[in-house]
Order: structure tokens, then C-alpha cells, then sequence
């Protein structure tokens, strides 16, 4: 049988995935009545919720005798790591851009590793059917981004096809024919080229491992293409590191293909081919599998190292226990040393006395999915502030830079750039307008002023500002960069709030708790609209005489609560607070400090 291994890159929110659900459909693997979610690879909760492809996947189709396998790819930045792995798995790669927005930082990311690695892309304009849609200017851009990336003769001399992945169709011309996605799939088997493994198959065996899970009933599984020879259930094999230590022998108990949207067991398998072994304890991501007599490791990609860390503790507060089961630091150390197994682009390590732990990862959204998942999974936890990692080399301190590119209305564009290159430190790159009185702006800003950004970008913009970043490198360090401006509002008593003292509050800054909501001292109820902390009593009730007023009462009348999402949270706190992470609720709060030091600390904000 014919085979082709591709993948699919896009930026968030282009249609990668919805495309691969026609693709599915057209190629005859469903019935016609037969019922099947939308975003059927989005098998994840929170991928599912947030419209965002976290985990690489692996599928396959068989169209006219030839089977296609497609790995669809994550579109952010954080989950980066699943991307420059999966790369090596495949020979070309569908490359999707919205045919309004253009080629945004993500594909650009992702198309700079497949261009370094030989890949000859195929250039998909997707909702060509949108009212603003620009196919011209868009293919424009991704000429001038390939230019840019320093891509090859033959690289630049890509197929273009027109399409739409929610309607089901793809075609060489923009006016058509709009009829199906057979268009895409000869263009698959035409131009992508067959493995080169397959020359192979009669070679000692040899698998890179690209991606790591763990199953409940066979353990611990490794995801990768066969690279020569092939592989039967009870084959021995060794596991040998990327600088040619052996690590471990094994025996394979399972071999698994892709078959569709199911994982099937398979007796054999041959260079080419992706697939799935079980049997190994030790292997992980990047090692090769091989046969006893092979020697040397494959070629494994770097990863990209983590640029951002925070601290997850045990929940200390008053109110600890009361919603989750997993509230100790042994458990809480089995779960990050679990993630850490199975996802190489986070680092976890222990802090001295073992009661909290530094995890790193690529970005707020990765570690933010990281800690919504556990905290779905019963666990409690207090989180540190993002802390952005150094980097030191000829005793020079280093710092990561991102690129950041904005779209924004032109009436917007004066007051982003003010906050970009003024207290945050970053340097305009280009600046250029886009259209329908919108501009775009690239930047390179370092990591540490971003923390934190996207509320303030959202409130200097209206909520219009499109905001997208990637790690772009590394350059010495920009020097001190000025944290939140405001105070925060502590509670001084513990107890249920009582909305009349909420009430009299609201001249003091914005809510984060409404009436009846648990509090305790120490907890943070609110955003000061100044510069230093205020100890405030959201307990004090109404004082009640049975003397009549001559006026009628005042009606309260509250202002609902600004309510954080866990990564808003995360990046709103400063270095001396913490975030609350339970099952139900997210809260606010102070590091332990005793009332003393908290207005001391007070008075030394106001004087700076």
C-alpha cells in the first residue's frame, strides 16, 4: 500500500483540526448517519473548552488505495515542544493560514523547523468564504515569510489550494470548483513524497521516540516512525540515549497503529510506518529504540528549554481542605513527577524542605493547563507569581526575548506602543497597517514584561487587540522593569462578606468577592485604586439603633466582582502573593505575614 506521513501546522483558531474532520469524513471512514463529534481529535476536556489543540495526535486515512497518516499539531506557542518532536515523523506538511488574518507568529514558529528540516510545504488558504477574506495578500505574506526563513528553491515552489475545512471543499482556483477535498488529497500523494524509510525495511530496526504516554493497562508507551527494519510483539529491543548510552532492553509486549480515530494492536510493522510500542520502563522522548546489534543512536532534535517557572505549594489558608482531596506535598510531588515524565518541555524540582515545587515550562498557558487539570483531578494548591529564567553565558546575564505581533485599530496603536517600549522594555520591530483601519506591530519585548500585559492590552485596546507571541531568543538583560502599579485590598477579619461593607469598598478600588463569599485575614478581596496596600473589614455591618432615620436607608446597590481566570490570576499577583487553586474557586492572598509586617510593607510601597 501506498504511504504518506504528513502534518498539519497552523496558527490557534485557523481550522487545522475542523479540516481534519472532513478529511475523516470524506475519505469514507464514517457512516453516513453515523454520529461523531465535532473537533473529533480534540479528545481533551480543556481542548475541547478553549478551542485549542494542546496534545500532538496521530490519525489516519486511506484515500484510493493509499493510506495518509495526518498528525495534527498544537497552534500555541507553549505546547511548542509537541511540535519540533512530531516534525521528524512526517516528509511534508499542509501548511494552513487564514485567508483574513495571514501567517501569524505560531506559523511562523513551526514553518521555520519544518523548513530547516527539508520539508516541502503545501500551502492551504483556508475560509476563503469569509466576508474579509484576502487570499491574495495572504499568499503574499506567506512568500515573503518563506523568503524570509530562507527557504530553498524548491521549497518555494509550493502548491496553493483555496479552501474551506468547515464546509468540506479545497480547490486550485479561489472561484472553484467548491465540491469536496479530493483536490487536497492528490495533492498530498503527488507532492509529498513517499519515506524514504521503506528503502530500509530489510536493515536492523531503529525507532526515534517522539512523543511519550502512559497507559493504564500496558504502561509506559513511545510514539515515533520506524526509521528501517520492523518490529513484531516479542521482538527484544535496547533503548539507547541521544549521546549513545544504552538505557535499558526490553521486550515489546504491543505494537499499535493508527488506524483512523483508533489506536488498533498490530502483530508486526515496518520502517515508514508511525506507530506505538509498549514494553519499555525507562525510555523516554528523544532516545532510540533499536535492535541489540545497532550501535549508534538516531539524530534527535533539541528541545527548546523551559523560559518561565513558578512555585506550586500545599493550600495553607484558613480554608484549605474544604473543596479538594489532594491537599498534601507527597501527593501533590507524585502528580508534577507524572508530568514530568510524559511532557518534556515542563522541569519540576524540589525546593529545599520539600514542601513546594519549581516547575518550568515554555509560557503561562502551558503551566495555566497544567494546574486547571489537577485542580480538576481534586488537588488544592498555592501558586507563586511567574518567575521568567535567567540565562548566563561569557558573564553576561541573558534574558528570553518574544516576538510579539499585535492587530489593533489605528486610534488604539499610540497606547500600545507606549506600554511596550516605555515600562516593559521592548523594541518595535515593524509597524504597518493591515486593513479596514487596522494596524499590525511586531515587537520584540522581553518575557518579563508581559507578564501580566494581556489585561492591561485588553483594557488600552477595548477588547478589539489581537495579541500573539513566541519565543524569539535571547539578549542581555534590559534591566529593572517596573511590576503592577496598584496596592491590593486585604481583608483584616475572617468570616461570610456582608454587601453593605462591600459597598462602602467600591470607592477603594474594584471587588474581586461578592456578598456572603468566605474570607479570612490576610486575603486579598480587591484591586486598590492606589499604589499602596489597605487593610480593609469587609465584615462591618450596618449600625442598627431603633431610632428611625428621618431619610429612607441608602439601597445597596453593588458593582458585580471582577472575576480572574487562572492565568489572569497568576499573572496579576506580585512577587508577595500568592493564587488559591481549589476545584471550586480561585482566591487571592498574601504570603504569611503577621499584621505588623503587612503595613509595613504598605508603608514602604507608598513611599516608593
Amino acid at each position: 500500500m501506498t504511504l504518506r506521513n504528513i502534518a498539519i501546522i497552523a496558527h490557534v483558531d485557523h481550522g487545522k483540526t475542523t479540516l481534519v474532520d472532513n478529511l475523516l469524513r470524506q475519505s469514507g471512514l464514517f457512516r453516513e448517519n453515523q454520529v461523531v463529534a465535532e473537533r473529533a481529535l480534540d479528545s481533551n476536556d480543556l481542548e475541547r473548552e478553549r478551542g485549542i489543540t494542546i496534545l500532538a495526535k496521530c490519525t489516519s486515512v486511506e484515500w484510493e488505495g493509499a493510506r495518509i497518516n495526518i498528525v495534527d499539531t498544537p497552534g500555541h506557542a507553549d505546547f511548542g515542544g509537541e511540535v519540533e518532536r512530531i516534525l521528524g515523523m512526517v516528509d511534508g506538511v499542509v501548511l494552513l493560514v487564514d485567508a483574513a488574518e495571514g501567517p501569524m507568529p505560531q506559523t511562523k514558529f513551526v514553518t521555520q523547523k519544518a523548513l530547516a528540516l527539508g520539508l516541502r510545504p503545501i500551502v492551504v488558504l483556508n475560509k476563503v468564504d469569509k466576508p474579509d477574506a484576502e487570499p491574495d495578500r495572504a499568499l503574499d505574506e506567506v512568500f515573503d515569510m518563506f523568503v524570509g526563513l530562507g527557504a530553498s528553491d524548491e521549497q518555494l515552489d509550493f502548491p496553493i489550494l483555496y479552501a474551506s475545512g468547515r464546509a468540506g471543499w479545497a480547490a486550485h482556483e479561489p472561484e472553484g470548483p467548491r465540491e469536496n477535498l479530493t483536490p487536497l488529497f492528490e495533492t498530498i500523494l503527488t507532492h509529498v513524497p513517499a519515506p524514504a524509510q521503506i528503502a530500509r525495511r530489510d536493515e536492523p530496526f531503529a525507532m526515534l521516540a517522539t512523543t511519550l504516554a502512559a497507559d493504564p493497562y500496558v504502561g509506559r508507551i513511545l510514539t515515533g516512525r520506524i526509521e528501517s527494519g520492523r518490529v513484531k510483539v516479542g521482538d527484544q529491543l535496547k533503548a539507547l540515549s541521544r549521546e549513545g548510552a544504552e538505557i535499558e532492553r526490553f521486550r515489546v509486549t504491543r505494537i499499535f497503529a493508527f488506524r483512523g480515530l483508533e489506536t488498533l494492536p498490530i502483530d508486526e510493522a515496518e520502517a515508514g510506518d508511525i506507530v506505538t510500542l509498549a514494553g519499555m520502563a525507562k525510555a523516554t522522548v528523544a532516545d532510540t529504540l533499536a535492535a541489540p546489534e545497532v550501535a549508534t543512536p538516531l539524530p534527535a532534535q533539541p528541545i527548546d528549554p523551559p523560559t518561565l517557572s513558578v512555585t506550586f505549594g500545599i493550600n495553607d489558608s484558613p480554608l484549605a481542605g474544604r473543596d479538594g482531596d489532594k491537599v498534601q506535598s507527597r501527593v501533590i510531588r507524585e502528580r508534577l513527577m507524572r508530568e514530568a515524565e510524559t511532557n518534556v518541555a515542563i522541569r519540576v524540582t524540589e525546593t529545599p524542605g520539600g514542601e513546594a515545587f519549581e516547575v518550568a515550562g515554555r509560557g503561562e498557558l502551558q503551566l495555566g493547563v497544567l494546574i486547571e487539570n489537577m485542580r480538576r483531578e481534586g488537588f488544592e494548591l498555592s501558586i507563586s507569581r511567574p518567575r521568567v529564567l535567567m540565562r548566563e553565558e561569557n558573564g553576561v546575564k541573558l534574558e528570553p526575548i518574544e516576538e510579539v505581533t499585535i492587530d489593533v485599530d489605528d486610534e488604539h496603536t499610540g497606547a500600545v506602543i507606549e506600554k511596550l517600549t516605555g515600562p516593559r522594555r521592548g523594541e518595535i520591530v515593524e509597524m504597518r497597517p493591515s486593513g479596514s483601519g487596522k494596524a499590525r506591530i511586531v515587537a520584540h519585548v522581553p518575557s518579563r514584561g508581559l507578564i501580566g500585559y494581556h489585561g492591561e492590552f485588553l483594557t488600552d485596546t477595548r477588547g478589539t487587540g489581537v495579541l500573539n507571541r513566541i519565543f524569539h531568543g535571547w539578549a542581555p538583560w534590559k534591566g529593572p522593569i517596573l511590576g503592577r502599579r496598584s496596592g491590593v485590598l486585604i481583608s483584616m477579619a475572617s468570616g461570610k462578606a456582608v454587601a453593605y461593607a462591600l459597598w462602602n469598598l467600591e470607592e477603594r478600588g474594584r471587588l474581586f468577592i461578592g456578598p456572603g463569599e468566605d474570607v479570612y485575614e490576610g486575603m486579598i478581596i480587591g484591586e486598590h485604586s492606589r499604589a499602596g496596600d489597605l487593610e480593609v473589614n469587609p465584615l462591618k455591618g450596618k449600625k442598627l439603633t431603633n431610632i428611625r432615620a428621618a431619610g429612607k436607608d441608602d439601597a445597596v446597590q453593588l458593582t458585580p466582582p471582577v472575576r480572574l481566570s487562572l492565568e489572569q490570576a497568576i499573572s496579576w499577583i506580585d512577587d508577595d502573593e500568592l493564587v488559591e487553586v481549589t476545584p471550586k474557586v480561585i482566591r487571592l492572598r498574601k504570603r504569611h505575614l503577621d499584621s505588623h509586617e503587612r503595613k509595613r510593607a504598605a508603608r514602604q510601597a507608598e513611599g516608593a
